[in-house]
């Protein structure tokens, strides 16, 4: 691009420095919003008209520019400009050769420093609202494999020792609560993101007489900023956003974690299909997690670009200061990534095969009924804390004559306490130690069944959308 025609250029005697261009120009990433920038400016463009700021006719034959340019974008033909400096550049550039001067009415009572806030908090709009559909698919596959294996009895887990048995239904529906606050998150940033910033300028306001709830309404925007040094310095909604999916991979790196374990020879709990593993170059038997190993590797990464984000706002003065170009590719890059590792994760998840003997015999193995045998003796009047001393000791004498606990005989038990009974072989059975949690959260069948029903009901919630009026 020639010195002459930068918007900016008439301030400057020479042109920009090479090396000045290549460092500060932003459209490699940023053409991503061309949809929301096309937008901002028809709704932009008609205010203009509608406020008599610009004639009819004008405001007609920009829209029109607009709208031919808009499909040029969406069937692939718009040409690039590498020197273009950035998205509205390119446009604006592209509208003046179709129209001509009346181009460089479009830019009226605007500012790029509010014009790019706007496309940003577009952009984030339908972001939000896609993904936000992506976790109710992800809710809807967890609830379909925790109601297909209603059955299964795994060892559940404290400092991955085993602790006490629990169905994999209940583990399942754990993921499912995380990925319902993580939805929640999104909707309460949706609000905040959901406020119209055009009006700012570059700055201070505008003293043309703009009526900026028109273009608010225009773009289903509730409301519009209150301080225009805010407006354009404003960049919390996209920390926001980062912080959301910040803790949105941290919960799918859980679930991916656990995964890689359950997957391992030690644990032998899952196998996943073979469409979301890989070989080994030079050992033939290996079947390798690797999708599950990247989703937990890529939330370094998106917890990176928070970090990112908030270094570059933490000692900037008001208001806008080009320092805030860098905002853009953090947050997209999280958002590809996080899009991604839905996607996959969506598919891989009903690959999965579960090993239901394994699990069982795990479960029963680890002296996962202990804490059963103490609540049994406190039941009869033994003081828990003692109750838990007696059971302790028993395990030591389990572990010492490499036995479990279902194959003590009664005198055993009654030489570690009186109370022991024959009805402590009921207590003794996984499915009844499981079943016993019969209180709402808790991991008896009848309670997650409960839980099933009622996560159904919860995903029947309006999704959230991103409607133009």
């Amino acid at each position: 691009m020639s010195h002459s025609n930068k918007l900016w250029s008439g301030r400057f005697k020479t042109a920009t420095d090479t090396d000045v261009e290549q460092y500060t120009v932003s459209l490699h990433f940023d053409k991503r919003l061309y949809k929301y920038d096309i937008l901002g400016s028809i709704a932009h463009v008609r205010m203009l008209g509608k406020c008599r700021i610009i004639s009819h006719a004008e405001m007609h034959k920009i829209i029109r520019g607009l709208q031919e340019i808009l499909h040029e974008f969406e069937s692939g033909k718009f040409k690039y400009n590498p020197a273009d400096e950035d998205i509205h550049m390119s446009i604006e550039k592209r509208l003046h050769e179709k129209i001509g001067t009346t181009a460089g009415k479009l830019h009226t009572a605007r500012s790029r420093n509010d014009q790019i806030v706007l496309d940003m908090r577009l952009y984030l709009r339908e972001v939000i609202a896609d993904l936000d559909g992506y976790l109710k698919h992800l809710q809807q596959t967890l609830i379909q494999l925790a109601e297909k294996n209603l059955t299964i009895i795994m060892p559940g887990f404290t400092h991955l020792q085993h602790a006490q048995p629990v169905l994999l239904s209940h583990h399942l529906l754990a993921y499912f609560e995380m990925f319902d606050r993580d939805r929640d998150r999104l909707r309460e940033t949706y609000r905040r993101v959901n406020v119209m910033p055009l009006g700012a300028g570059a700055l201070a306001g505008t003293s043309f007489p703009i009526d900026r709830n028109y273009v608010a309404k225009q773009l289903g925007f509730p409301i519009i900023s209150k301080n225009s040094i805010d407006t354009v310095s404003d960049r919390d909604f996209i920390i926001e956003v980062l912080n959301d999916t910040a803790i949105l991979m941290m919960h799918l790196s859980r679930l991916a974690e656990e995964l890689v374990l359950w997957s391992t020879p030690e644990f032998g709990f899952i196998e996943i299909g073979d469409a979301f593993c890989t070989g080994s170059s030079i050992m033939p038997q290996k079947k390798n997690p690797d999708v599950a190993e990247l989703i937990r590797g890529k939330t370094g990464r998106v917890y990176g670009n928070l970090i990112s984000v908030l270094t570059v706002l933490k000692g900037l003065p008001l208001s806008y200061n080009r320092d805030l170009q860098e905002d853009k590719e953090p947050l997209f890059d999280s958002i590809d990534t996080i899009i991604g590792t839905l996607s996959v994760l969506i598919k891989m998840l009903p690959s999965i095969k579960f090993n239901v003997q394994r699990m069982r015999l795990m479960a029963e193995l680890g002296y996962a009924n202990a804490t059963d045998v103490a609540d049994y003796l406190t039941k009869k009047g033994v003081p828990f804390r003692e109750a838990h001393t007696i059971v302790g000791k028993l395990v030591q004498y389990c572990i010492r004559h490499k036995k479990i606990l279902e194959e003590l005989p009664l005198e055993i038990y009654q030489q570690f306490h009186p109370k022991f009974q024959r009805d402590i072989y009921q207590i003794l059975d996984i499915r009844h130690s499981v079943d016993s949690r019969n209180l709402p959260g808790g991991t008896a069948t009848v309670q997650v069944t409960k839980a099933i029903a009622e996560a159904k009901k919860r995903l029947k919630k309006e999704l959230l959308t991103n409607r133009y009026a």
